[in-house]
């Protein structure tokens, strides 16, 4: 329930306003993104540790389609959850880390501002609401597949 404040445009003469009610209440979005398409799978889930990135890499993985004939290479940063110890690696889900201090090569990352957007500026009273607004904003980013191509389909990427 941390806000996120982004700069706004106000009439001159006048203060931007913004509640803010920062409490220590979590839920978190997962993404996959395939940058060649600008398909996307998202999962709200209620923590970030390896027990949920379980869960997340099962779910990608049967909704991607992955198994023995269908191999999915997933690009990922190295988070404590990421490469912990007990993590549960899906057939056909194959996990490339990232060196550290390299965001600029996880295109999910160009993807954080268009899902943070309905939150902008915004005060939210229960983590209902919160996961209220993420849905309505995943379903949307599912049929931005050009716009999310766009900012994620690096020229280096292969196909």
């Amino acid at each position: 329930m941390k806000p996120i404040i982004r700069k706004l445009w106000t009439k001159v003469g006048q203060r931007p306003l913004a509640r803010v009610d920062p409490r220590d209440e979590w839920t978190d979005l997962y993404e996959c993104v395939h940058p060649t398409t600008g398909d996307t799978e998202w999962l709200i889930l209620p923590r970030v540790n390896s027990d949920w990135f379980n869960q997340a890499l099962a779910t990608f993985a049967e909704q991607g389609g992955a198994g023995p004939h269908q191999r999915i290479l997933l690009v990922i940063d190295g988070a404590g959850w990421h490469t912990c110890k007990d993590l549960v690696i899906p057939d056909g889900i194959h996990l490339e880390v990232l060196p550290p201090y390299s965001p600029e090569l996880q295109p999910a990352e160009r993807l954080w501002r268009l899902a943070d957007a309905p939150l902008v500026n915004r005060c939210l009273d229960t983590l209902r609401d919160l996961e209220d607004v993420l849905e309505a904003r995943c379903r949307t980013l599912l049929s931005m597949q050009a716009e999310i191509k766009a900012l994620t389909h690096y020229r280096w990427w292969s196909a």
